[in-house]
C-alpha cells in the first residue's frame, strides 16, 4: 500500500536484508534546526521516493558520511544564528563532499560567520573559526522581516532552480536575513532587496530563504525534486510502502494480551486509530470510549455513537461536561530562590488561558479514562491508553516523539504533561505519530471506512472550548495606540501620503514600490477603516510562536476579496505585534470597541458557539462545497460593536468569526477566498443566519493565511 499520492512502487525499489530492513539507494539526512515544517520536508522528499531520516542538527559530520547518504537538507528554525544560544552543528557537513540544501535558517547557517572577530562560538572557537575560513558571510536582522506568501525572483538557469518561471510564489518566513553573501557563493534569489537564495555550484551547496516544503510555495517540490534528483543523483527507489501492516505489528507487539482504552472522539484520526486496533487485536481487547466533554458540536455525540455502530465498533459513552467544566491541572511556579514548586489551577469553566484550556482538558481526559477502567474492574498496569495523535500535533507541542528544538506553538490536549509521562511509562499507543493528516484519511480508505467520516473536516479534541476566546478585560498593552495609527495610514493611503508623518515613513519602510503602488490603488478605490481589536490569538510567526493583536478591517463599500486578501498579508508583515486579520461584515466600524464582554466557558457561551457553529456548517454542506474547504471553524469572541461610547453602554454581546481554511498538508495553508473557493453567496448567507442568534453584535471573515496565523484561534 502507497500513501503517497496513489503512486505505485518502481521495480527494484530495495534489496532484503538479513535483519529484515531494507536497504534503498541515495537516502537524504534531514538535519533538523527545530522547524514546525521539518516533518513536511520529510514527507515531501518521500513523496519523490527518495528514503529521509531525520536526525537531530548537532550530528557529526563523520557519522552522516559513514551511513552514506547522498545528501543533507538542513531544516528552518526558530533560532537567531548570531544569538550565543544558537544550536551547534558541526562546519564539517559542509566540507565532507555531499551535497547540501539549507532552508531558511540552514541558509543562515552555511552563510554565517560564528563568533566574529575575537569572539568565540558558545560550544567551541573550532566552528567559528572553520567557518570565517570556508564561507565568510554574514547575517542580520533586518528592521523588515517576512511571514506570508512573496513573489520572488529567481536566476532559473541555477541547477535547483532549473525549469521554473524567473517569478515565483512561495513562504517566506524570517526576521534574520543574510546581508554579507559567503564567499565562493551567490545570490539566486531575491525577494525585493532581500536574498532569499544563494548557491555554490561547484560545491553543491545551496540555500533558500523560504520553505520550498510547504504547499504555499508554488512549485516547491519540483526545487526539491531537482536536489535530490539533478544534483544529489537520488534515483528514487524508495516507496512508503506497507505502514498499516507495521502499524498492525507494532500494535500487537506493543500490547499482546493486555487490553487497550482508546478515547475516541469520532473525528478521522481517532477513528482510523480505532480501526487499526480493531484490525490488530481481538474485538474484547479493544474498549472504545467516546467522553463528552461538554464542547461537541450539537448533536455530535449521538452522531458518532451511531456512525461507528454501523461499523460494529462498540462504543461506550461517558457524559462528562460537568467534570471537565469544573477540572483543573497543576502548573509550575518558581520562587524567588528558584525552587520548582506546584499550583492547582483555576477551574477550566473559570480561565481565560488558552494553554491553561488545554492543560485542563488533556489531564481531565486522563482522569475520566482511569474512572472508565476502575468502574470496569481492570488493572491499570494492564491496560493500554491509545490516542489519534498525529506528527503536526507533536510538532506544534514542541514534543521530544517529534523535535527536541522546535518552539511550543501550543500545547495540544493529547501531549500534556501527564500524557508525556504515560508516554515514558511505556503506557501510551499511538499508532498515528508518524502519520499527516491527508495520509490517515489514505490509511482509512484502506480499512475500509466510509468516505463520509475519512472526509470530514477536522475537529479538535478539546472541541468548542479552544473557539471562545475567553477574557476578563481587554488586550491593550503600551503599543495600541502607535499601532493603531500605523493601520489608519494603510487603510488610508492614498491621502496619507499627501500628509507626512513619521509613521508614514515607517510604513514605507516596510513595504516595496509596488506594495505602495498597490496600496494606492485599493485605498483610492474602496473606502476602508483597519483598527485593533482587544483580543489576542495564537499566531506562527519565523517558527516562533506569536500571541497577539487581532486587526479588524471594514467597508464603506461591499467587499473586494482580493484587495482584502492583499491587506492580510502585508499588515502583519509591518507589524508584527498582529497576526491575524479579519474582515467585518456590517456597516464601517465608527468606534471599534476598546473593552470586552467578560467570558468564560458557560454553558450559555457554548450554547451560541454551538449554534452558530452549526448554522455555518449546515449551509457549508447544503451548498455543496463542503468538500473544498478543508476546515472551517467558528469562533465566538468577547467583542461588542456599535456602542455609543458618550452614553457608556457595558459590553454585553459577542462577534462570531468565520475562518474557512484550505490546506493540503494542515502545517500549512490560506484562508478561503469568497467568490473564488467558496461562493460569496454561501458566505453572506451564514453571516445572515448567525446573525439572528441572540446576542450575537458583528460576523468577521478571518483572511489570513498560515504562517502568520494557526488555523484555530487558540
Amino acid at each position: 500500500m502507497a500513501l503517497c499520492n496513489g503512486d505505485t512502487k518502481p521495480e527494484n525499489a530495495g534489496a532484503e536484508l538479513k535483519d529484515g530492513q531494507h536497504h534503498y539507494e541515495g537516502a537524504v539526512v534531514i538535519l533538523d534546526a527545530g522547524a514546525q515544517y521539518g516533518k513536511v520536508i520529510d514527507r515531501r522528499v518521500r513523496e519523490l521516493f527518495v528514503q529521509s531520516e531525520i536526525f537531530p542538527l548537532e550530528t557529526p559530520a563523520f557519522a552522516i558520511r559513514e551511513q552514506g547518504f547522498r545528501a543533507i537538507i538542513i531544516s528552518g528554525g526558530p533560532n537567531s544564528v548570531y544569538a550565543e544560544d544558537a544550536p551547534w552543528f558541526d562546519p564539517a557537513i559542509f566540507t565532507i563532499g555531499k551535497p547540501v540544501l539549507g532552508i531558511c535558517y540552514g541558509m543562515q547557517m552555511m552563510n554565517k560567520v560564528f563568533g566574529g572577530e575575537g569572539g568565540v562560538f558558545s560550544h567551541g572557537s573550532l566552528c567559528s573559526q572553520m567557518m570565517n575560513k570556508v564561507f565568510g558571510g554574514t547575517v542580520h536582522k533586518k528592521s523588515v522581516r517576512e511571514d506570508g506568501v512573496f513573489s520572488i525572483t529567481l536566476d532559473n538557469t541555477c541547477s535547483l532552480f532549473r525549469g521554473l518561471q524567473k517569478e515565483e510564489l512561495v513562504l517566506l518566513t524570517h526576521g534574520d536575513s543574510v546581508d554579507k553573501v559567503a564567499d565562493g557563493f551567490k545570490v539566486v534569489a531575491q525577494s525585493g532587496n532581500i536574498i532569499a537564495g544563494i548557491a555554490n555550484e561547484s560545491k553543491k551547496l545551496y540555500g533558500a530563504q523560504f520553505h520550498p516544503e510547504v504547499s504555499l510555495t508554488v512549485n516547491g517540490k519540483m526545487i526539491l525534486k531537482n536536489f535530490l534528483y539533478d544534483i544529489a543523483g537520488c534515483s528514487g527507489t524508495f516507496t512508503v510502502q506497507n505502514r498499516e501492516l507495521q502499524c498492525i505489528q507494532d500494535i500487537k507487539d506493543k500490547v499482546g494480551s493486555s487490553k487497550v482504552l482508546v478515547l475516541l472522539s469520532g473525528g478521522v484520526d481517532s477513528t482510523v486509530c480505532t480501526a487499526l486496533l480493531n484490525r490488530a487485536l481481538n474485538r474484547e481487547q479493544v474498549i472504545a470510549v467516546h467522553i463528552d466533554n461538554g464542547f461537541m458540536r450539537k448533536r455530535e455525540s449521538q452522531a458518532v455513537e451511531e456512525a461507528l455502530r454501523k461499523l460494529g465498533i462498540h462504543v461506550k459513552v461517558v457524559n462528562a461536561a460537568h467534570s471537565f467544566y469544573n477540572g483543573t491541572t497543576t502548573l509550575p511556579i518558581s520562587d524567588e530562590d528558584r525552587t520548582p514548586r506546584k499550583r492547582i489551577s483555576k477551574t477550566l469553566n473559570m480561565t481565560t488561558s488558552p494553554e491553561e484550556k488545554r492543560k485542563i482538558i488533556g489531564d481531565t481526559f486522563v482522569k475520566i479514562a482511569n474512572e472508565v477502567i476502575g468502574e470496569m474492574n481492570l488493572k491499570p498496569e494492564e491496560v493500554f491508553l491509545a490516542q489519534g495523535t498525529l506528527r503536526p500535533d507533536l510538532i506544534e507541542s514542541a514534543s521530544l516523539v517529534a523535535s527536541d528544538k522546535a518552539e511550543v506553538i501550543k500545547t495540544h490536549h493529547n501531549d500534556t504533561e501527564l500524557i508525556r509521562k504515560l508516554r515514558e511509562e511505556g503506557k501510551v499507543i499511538e499508532p498515528l505519530k508518524d502519520f499527516h493528516k491527508d495520509e490517515v484519511r489514505v490509511l482509512g480508505r484502506e480499512l475500509g471506512l466510509p468516505e463520509e467520516l475519512v472526509s470530514r473536516h477536522p475537529f479538535p479534541g478539546p472541541g468548542l472550548a479552544i473557539r471562545v476566546i475567553c477574557a476578563e478585560e481587554p488586550y491593550v498593552c503600551k503599543d495600541f495606540p502607535e499601532t493603531n495609527n500605523i493601520l489608519k495610514i494603510v487603510a488610508d493611503f492614498s491621502a496619507s501620503v499627501k500628509k507626512p508623518h513619521t509613521l508614514l515613513q515607517r510604513v514605507k519602510a516596510c513595504t516595496s514600490e509596488e506594495d505602495q503602488e498597490k496600496l494606492m490603488q485599493i485605498t483610492s478605490l474602496h473606502s476602508l477603516n483597519a483598527f485593533l481589536l482587544p483580543i489576542k490569538t495564537v499566531g506562527v510567526q519565523g517558527d516562533c510562536r506569536s500571541y497577539s493583536y487581532v486587526c479588524g478591517i471594514s467597508s464603506k463599500d461591499a467587499p473586494h476579496w482580493e484587495s482584502l486578501m492583499f491587506l492580510a498579508r502585508l499588515i502583519p508583515r509591518m507589524c508584527h505585534n498582529i497576526n491575524r486579520v479579519v474582515y467585518v461584515f456590517g456597516p464601517p466600524v465608527k468606534e471599534p470597541p476598546t473593552d470586552v464582554t467578560p467570558t468564560f466557558l458557560t454553558t450559555g457561551v457554548l450554547s451560541t458557539l454551538r449554534q452558530a457553529d452549526f448554522e455555518a456548517h449546515n449551509i457549508l454542506r447544503e451548498s455543496g462545497y463542503a468538500g473544498k474547504i478543508s476546515q472551517m471553524p467558528i469562533i465566538l469572541t468577547p467583542l461588542h460593536f456599535d456602542r455609543d461610547p458618550l452614553q457608556k453602554q457595558p459590553s454585553c454581546q459577542r462577534s462570531v468569526v468565520i475562518r474557512p481554511f484550505i490546506t493540503s498538508d494542515f502545517m500549512t495553508g490560506i484562508a478561503a477566498t469568497p467568490g473564488a473557493e467558496v461562493p460569496e453567496e454561501v458566505v453572506l448567507k451564514m453571516v445572515a443566519e448567525i446573525k439572528k442568534i441572540p446576542g450575537i453584535s458583528r460576523v468577521m471573515y478571518d483572511l489570513t493565511s498560515k504562517p502568520p496565523g494557526t488555523t484555530e484561534w487558540e
